[in-house]
């Protein structure tokens, strides 16, 4: 809980003014939780209620990971095309990763990969709005992330956010055109360190719940002054954060959803006791706890120079934090209603450049899905003998997204309202990939 100043329990704060209020209300949602909780206004009724996927994590490997070098080899090209990786046998048959995941590849009979991604921007901000989204950038409107539809359509359970960046959000992962109120909460902390805890998640020092609810109820009385002058997506946001937070601290099982301590050290470790490794196990945690959806991100893909050392060392964290979370929740029974992507803003030019490495390349690249009602073991489309193009099946960002979206109970046609009351469909001009499901 964000620590108010002692002079909130007076009847004086009353009269303090709109944008003082404002201002020390915002900079307290950022003390209570690094970032807004997601906390839902309303829950629509277009969503279903019987859709296989119940929460979505999200990996998302920032600066755009080498199809060629990862999900789609070309053994047969020319060297200069193939690079230095060598092949590995699928569970799949006649299927082949390269060989620095050979984990992944071991568990392929589990996943669906698209070898057929495709969109038209090479330049990172654009390709990451373009995955985030499901829409190009335009420079009239700012679109919402996934994960901010998700919390506004279906809210949140179980006393938690709807929506949780793992350990923190990013450009275009926020709410765009809709209220700040379904933003991301952001840990503020890294699970990986040694005491890893996430930040004001227990009451201050010295507040005891009378005290707690004296403050609360200030803020009420604040808002309620406010609302009756005019609506204010700040007020409502800032209102919605502090009662999503009251929520959370009161909550014993929600508090112990971020607790990774609760997990044997033995998993801990076979998840890997790095950075990746750490984030997928909480993400894990959080999916089975009731958060709709989780982004975890992992840099370091942007590899124009010496590219195969470099890959090989961030794959190797990818191949074990990856297959173990799969291998985890299929054990658990959680992977048929958890839906699990690992994604990134596009792949790598087909043809090594003169520094050893790889530039961008968003005409085809590969994305990996497993669980929430998607196929196990089947391979979506190809590219050409190089990894230049699509060959077969393309699949586009917009279509991704209404396939995810669809997946978890939203009408990917629904109308949104932006500012002015215009209404937006959540993903325009996309089809739902139906050889994609199970």
């Amino acid at each position: 809980m964000t620590q108010f100043d002692s002079s909130a329990d007076s009847a004086a704060d009353l009269r303090l003014d709109r944008r003082s209020f404002l201002r020390g209300s915002m900079l307290g949602a950022a003390g209570l939780c690094a970032a807004p909780m997601g906390a839902p206004l309303r829950l629509l009724q277009n969503a279903r209620t019987d859709a296989p996927a119940h929460s979505v994590i999200q990996i998302f490997l920032t600066g755009g990971l080498s199809h060629i070098d990862s999900f789609d080899p070309k053994p047969s090209a020319p060297v200069e095309y193939r690079g230095e990786y060598r092949t590995v046998k699928s569970k799949l048959d006649g299927e082949y990763f390269t060989h620095v995941i050979p984990r992944i590849a071991a568990i392929a009979d589990k996943l669906t990969v698209i070898r057929s991604m495709t969109h038209g921007e090479a330049a990172h901000e654009r390709g990451i709005h373009n995955m985030m989204t499901g829409y190009r950038p335009s420079p009239v409107i700012t679109y919402p992330s996934m994960g901010s539809v998700v919390a506004h359509e279906l809210g949140g359970r179980n006393n938690l956010p709807a929506y949780v960046c793992v350990p923190s959000g990013g450009q275009f992962r926020g709410t765009g055109y809709l209220s700040a109120a379904y933003a991301p909460f952001e840990l503020g902390a890294e699970p990986n360190s040694r005491n890893f805890k996430v930040r004001d998640m227990t009451t201050p020092t010295g507040v005891d719940p009378d005290r707690l609810a004296r403050r609360r109820a200030l803020v009420a009385e604040i808002d309620s002054e406010f609302d009756k002058r005019g609506k204010s997506d700040a007020v409502e946001a800032s209102a919605a954060f502090y009662d999503q937070a009251y929520e959370l601290i009161g909550s014993e099982a929600g508090r112990a959803a971020f607790d990774l301590d609760k997990e044997p050290a033995k998993l801990r470790d076979r998840y890997g006791r790095t950075t990746l490794g750490q984030r997928l196990l909480l993400a894990r945690r959080l999916a089975e706890a009731g958060v709709r959806f989780i982004h975890v991100q992992h840099a370091g893909y942007d590899n124009h120079r010496r590219i195969f050392p470099t890959l090989r060392t961030r794959l190797a964290e990818v191949d074990r934090a990856f297959s173990t979370l799969i291998a985890d929740l299929d054990s658990r029974g959680s992977l048929e209603n958890t839906l699990v992507l690992l994604t990134t803003e596009f792949g790598r030019t087909p043809k090594v450049n003169r520094d050893a490495g790889r530039d961008h390349w968003p005409r085809v690249f590969s994305v990996v899905l497993a669980g929430g009602g998607v196929k196990r073991g089947y391979i979506h489309g190809s590219s050409t003998a190089t990894g230049a193009e699509p060959a077969t099946d393309p699949v586009t960002a917009p279509d991704l997204a209404a396939t995810v979206f669809t997946q978890v109970g939203i009408d990917p046609s629904h109308e949104l309202m932006s500012p002015g009351d215009r209404p937006i469909e959540i993903v325009r001009d996309a089809r739902i990939v139906r050889d994609l499901l199970a």
